[in-house]
């Protein structure tokens, strides 16, 4: 079995393929011969030495997986049985042609459903779910104000609100607005001439926006765009990442101008201000496992569909890293295994 590993902090380059064995799978546990691995910015993070939750080094990163059930560990029954196709949340360990995953984390895949497509739905997906629905509250005629619109979080986010009957303003670089406009977008800002701030009071008459979704680190100005009552929902910091290699001579400043929202404030302005991180709900695995059926779900009615920007061989996880650092995709990256 050929696995990414991160031996060391670095720039794309320092991944490296391995061969092993096989993992067997425990009590509870199946196999999944992988076919599909979601690749995610907190993937990206991890080979940086930005992301603390990340396994000790050297490790196998990869949170989500979409492959064939291979093998049965004691006491697994039910519909997980060998040849299945399924998608599965692994918390780590994805970037591998294969995988023993506990049978909760592990889902059928509709019958129409490519391992591509699964495998770009449960980190983003689920991630938006938690700050639309559970957080956001999203509601029909909200405004919604989306950073980083055209990556994988962004896409889902659109397609959740379009399904709620929420107004998405996005965030990207100009070359992706005409694909953002297709997808459901109603104006879409470039962030690199324009500041987003002061286009969002434009846009909105100055009243500001129900919602804003962050994963750029620019919270201080989102939080300025809120409407009374609106929602900032922070949920990493990619701006933090200035190149393909670490620089802590930028991060440590952007780190250090990081926003304090003092409770008097936010009670003054009716605001709230809400992180997420979908990597700290391993103990909530009853709450996610519904959401993602639920997701399935939404996929087999047509309600969603997972936009896979571009797929990369296993072997060529550098590159895909360099892609997603570059700012290049729209939609979802994975990895794929013949």
């Amino acid at each position: 079995m050929r696995s990414v590993w991160i031996p060391r902090t670095g720039p794309p380059e320092v991944l490296e393929v391995r061969d092993g064995p096989d993992p067997v799978p425990g009590p509870g546990q199946v196999l999944v011969r992988v076919r599909a691995s979601g690749v995610n910015f907190a993937d990206v993070s991890a080979r940086l030495g930005l992301y603390p939750d990340a396994p000790p080094r050297p490790c196998v990163v990869g949170y989500e997986v979409a492959g064939m059930v291979e093998r049965l560990g004691p006491g697994v029954d039910g519909n997980l049985a060998v040849g299945r196709r399924v998608v599965a949340l692994t918390r780590f360990g994805g970037y591998a042609e294969a995988v023993a995953v506990p049978t909760p984390q592990v889902f059928p895949m509709p019958e129409r459903m490519s391992f591509e497509e699964a495998a770009a739905i449960p980190v983003n997906y689920l991630t938006a779910v938690l700050m639309l629905r559970h957080f956001g509250n999203v509601q029909a005629g909200d405004r919604v104000l989306v950073h980083a619109a055209a990556g994988g979080v962004g896409m889902a986010a659109i397609q959740l609100c379009r399904i709620a009957g929420a107004e998405v303003i996005g965030t990207a670089s100009a070359a992706k607005h005409a694909v953002l406009r297709e997808a459901g977008v109603t104006h879409a800002i470039d962030y690199r001439t324009q500041d987003f701030e002061q286009e969002v009071r434009r846009l909105t008459g100055g009243r500001g926006v129900d919602i804003a979704l962050d994963a750029t680190g620019a919270f201080r100005k989102s939080y300025r765009t809120l409407a009374p009552l609106g929602r900032l929902v922070c949920f990493g910091f990619s701006g933090a990442v200035t190149g393909l290699s670490l620089n802590w001579l930028a991060v440590i400043p952007k780190l250090v101008s990081l926003p304090w929202f003092h409770p008097i404030r936010l009670m003054n302005d009716n605001r709230a201000v809400i992180g997420v991180n979908l990597g700290h709900l391993w103990d909530r695995m009853d709450m996610l496992r519904r959401e993602m059926l639920a997701l399935l779900a939404d996929y087999e009615a047509g309600r969603i569909k997972p936009v896979v920007g571009k797929t990369f061989p296993l072997v060529e996880a550098a590159a895909a890293h360099r892609y997603i650092q570059e700012r290049q995709n729209v939609g979802k990256v994975v990895l794929t295994v013949a």
